[in-house]
């Protein structure tokens, strides 16, 4: 792990997940940039000093030159955006392969030489959009790629919360601090925070691209540097609209991810807050409640499902279901043979580059007098 020292908010929560199946162990890392804290994080780990490292540079070198059998399998890169770049193309260049919080990078220049890498070497490369791990956005998945609902029309897909209705960074609030701040965060604020998470999720879902936006960005908070707030309309690739809002100034909420999607025959429903739900809404008879664990879903939701119906799984589950997709992949990785990520069903370098793109075409629509705005992947 690179990244995720004891006082990281995500870092502790990948460890969590990658853990929950068994089937990876976390042997070495460089937690944080300060080798002190990173020998601390490693000692409350348990893990053996000296494969606690200083650096990424000096972990991803030294574990290099241990024998195959006794080196490290991958790298989980959880630093902040700005040092996203660096760790994962040295990880890459010396044979190691890579997940990564998302965004995949800083820079949409930066996400596509890192896809160039991944190309090159042939390496597997995951982005934790824990969002599509659940499984009844599988289901909601696989209800509308099997045609259920006919041709895709319209799609609403929001993201509110509140915390930072407030200048939390003013007060030295770690996370506000550099989540707000352009030369650690990148262009985008919430857009880039959760809003990546909003377009990937309606893209998942629907199996179609947006390819259009049309944005207004917003810095409700005075003193802020970057946007918190944002509304667009956006248009899909198989021809369907939809309306995207992500803000952080929504006093109240916390995480309160939803999607709605209509096609020809009816809607589908499905919010984060309650994961195990999907609703099915019909042009011509009653609406239906789908639930978690029951026979009558899809394999892909049967198979990201650990728990009985009726028991609660949640965020913890949905993103291990990346790392254990991830892990099938990297197990059965064989040099010189591309790994096809969609049978795998884990996000890849292909949506880490989606997503800077995505950024970058609503900060330009933002300040265009024109708007409407095409998204150059």
């Amino acid at each position: 792990m690179i990244g995720g020292s004891l006082d990281a908010f995500i870092g502790a929560v990948h460890r969590k997940a990658a853990a929950l199946d068994g089937e990876i162990e976390l042997v070495c890392g460089a937690f944080s940039s300060d080798p002190k804290k990173s020998k601390a994080t490693g000692e409350a780990l348990y893990l053996n000093p000296q494969r606690v490292y200083g650096s990424y540079a000096e972990m991803i070198e030294k574990e290099k030159n241990l024998p195959a059998d006794q080196r490290m399998d991958f790298v989980s890169i959880v630093t902040p955006n700005h040092v996203h770049f660096g760790p994962a193309k040295m990880a890459l260049e010396n044979g190691f392969h890579v997940i990564i919080d998302k965004p995949l990078a800083f820079s949409v220049a930066e996400a596509k030489q890192l896809k160039k890498i991944v190309e090159k070497t042939g390496l597997i490369l995951a982005l934790t959009h824990t969002y599509t791990g659940y499984p009844m956005v599988k289901e909601a998945k696989d209800f509308i790629a099997s045609g259920k609902l006919g041709k895709v029309r319209k799609v609403f897909v929001e993201y509110p919360q509140g915390w930072l209705s407030t200048f939390l960074e003013k007060d030295g609030n770690k996370q506000a601090s550099w989540r707000t701040d352009p030369s650690k965060s990148g262009q985008g604020g919430a857009i880039g925070d959760i809003g990546t998470h909003a377009a990937n999720l309606a893209e998942y879902i629907t199996g179609a691209d947006i390819t259009e936006i049309n944005a207004v960005l917003n810095t409700v908070v005075k003193g802020r540097k970057l946007d918190d707030d944002s509304s667009m309309l956006i248009r899909f690739d198989n021809g369907a609209s939809g309306v995207l809002l992500a803000t952080q100034v929504a006093a109240g909420d916390e995480n309160n991810l939803n999607i709605r999607v209509y096609g020809e025959k009816g809607g589908i429903e499905w919010r984060q807050e309650e994961p195990n739900t999907l609703v099915v809404k019909w042009l011509d008879k009653p609406k239906e409640i789908f639930r978690a664990g029951w026979g009558y879903l899809s394999d892909a939701a049967k198979r990201n499902t650990r728990t009985p119906s009726g028991h609660p799984e949640g965020y913890l589950e949905a993103f291990a279901n990346i790392y254990m997709a991830f892990g099938r992949a990297v197990r059965d990785y064989k040099p010189g043979k591309k790994i096809n990520s969609a049978k795998y069903d884990f996000p890849d370098v292909e949506d880490g580059v989606k997503g800077m793109a995505f950024v970058e075409a609503v900060v330009k629509s933002s300040t265009s007098t024109k708007k409407w705005t095409a998204i150059k992947y």
